[in-house]
């Protein structure tokens, strides 16, 4: 495998400048406390520091479909555009690297809206069907109707995502030039590629994590079937299923892909799937990173308006720079956003 910094045919791959200290270089470490409360905490009280109005709003996402997310402004601020952020897997509008993401994005300049996916951040009643991991259908039509929406005129549009909000930001950058989006410049950090692969590295590596995922997406499903009872019928053997039979299921009876192959194929990017981007768009992984393969990154086939930057350290979207637990991902999201802006 390539070390981080040599560049793999097809792809723009350079070394990151992200230095750690010694204490912070362990992958589980960086993973762990990425998003401790602290970190959430942090990214609340800078947000207050600045005195930044957050609205709630729903969005459109096309046939009838309901998502929410938070419009962030500052008062009196002229935006130089509109900054859209996703997170990842049972994540929210309300975790830490969006929280903190905002405020970088906010000290640019930028307006921000950060969009709940179907079934986060407590948004459980606005739709009877679960949430899964194709349905970009209804991210882009949100993203057009936020556009449409919050986007000030003559203004540009950027986007970011981490982990499974790296994944949608990515393949939203795909679909936006046909769905009429008008996009600067897209971010994503250590996004999924491959899900099946990431599902064997989260089953042959640390259970930890895997744990922490089932425990989130049964509580999840729980609330779901309290909301809707007569829709969602499951009991409680299928919510003590583990990760791949859990999924399996999902797929069974709640998608028509009909196979559990079809449906990672269904929202993979990797290899070439995103040789054909438009859109200017940089990605930051970390060659620890405990959940995601790196081999995935090493693959890649990008165009020129893609680059790829790869640290030694970081674990999963944690990046994290001192005992404040700063974050470098959360700045280079939103140095390279601005960055894309002013082309």
């Amino acid at each position: 495998m390539p070390e981080a910094g040599q560049a793999a045919a097809g792809s723009r791959l350079t070394a990151s400048a992200y230095r750690p200290p010694s204490w912070l270089r362990n992958r589980h470490v960086q993973s762990i406390l990425a998003g401790s409360p602290l970190r959430r905490m942090r990214g609340a009280q800078g947000l207050e520091r600045l005195g930044a109005v957050s609205t709630a709003h729903l969005v459109d996402g096309g046939d009838g479909v309901r998502l929410h997310g938070l419009h962030t402004t500052l008062p009196g601020m002229q935006p130089r555009g509109l900054a859209l952020l996703l997170h990842g897997w049972e994540g929210s509008t309300e975790s830490s690297y969006m929280r903190m993401t905002a405020v970088q994005l906010l000290l640019r300049g930028f307006e921000v809206f950060r969009l709940n996916f179907r079934d986060h951040g407590g948004t459980h009643h606005l739709n009877e069907a679960l949430f899964h991991s194709n349905r970009i259908d209804e991210v882009v039509h949100a993203a057009c109707d936020i556009a449409r929406r919050f986007l000030p005129a003559d203004r540009p549009m950027v986007a970011a995502g981490h982990s499974l909000g790296g994944n949608f930001v990515l393949r939203l950058a795909l679909r936006a030039p046909s769905a009429g989006l008008q996009l600067a410049g897209v971010a994503s950090v250590c996004p999924v590629l491959d899900p099946a692969r990431t599902m064997l590295q989260m089953e042959r590596g640390t259970p930890m994590y895997m744990r922490y995922f089932e425990k989130k997406w049964r509580n999840s499903l729980q609330r779901k079937r309290r909301l809707f009872p007569e829709r969602h019928d499951f009991d409680d053997a299928t919510l003590k299923l583990h990760m791949r039979e859990l999924t399996q299921w999902l797929v069974q009876r709640h998608t028509d892909f009909g196979t559990l192959d079809n449906y990672f194929d269904g929202y993979s990017i990797a290899g070439d799937r995103l040789a054909s981007l438009a859109v200017p768009t940089d990605i930051l992984m970390a060659a620890d990173d405990p959940v995601i393969p790196i081999e995935d990154f090493h693959e890649l086939v990008l165009p020129a308006r893609a680059r790829l930057e790869i640290s030694q350290w970081g674990g999963h979207c944690g990046f994290l720079e001192n005992v404040r637990l700063d974050g470098f991902a959360e700045r280079w999201v939103a140095e390279h956003l601005a960055a894309a802006a002013k082309d």
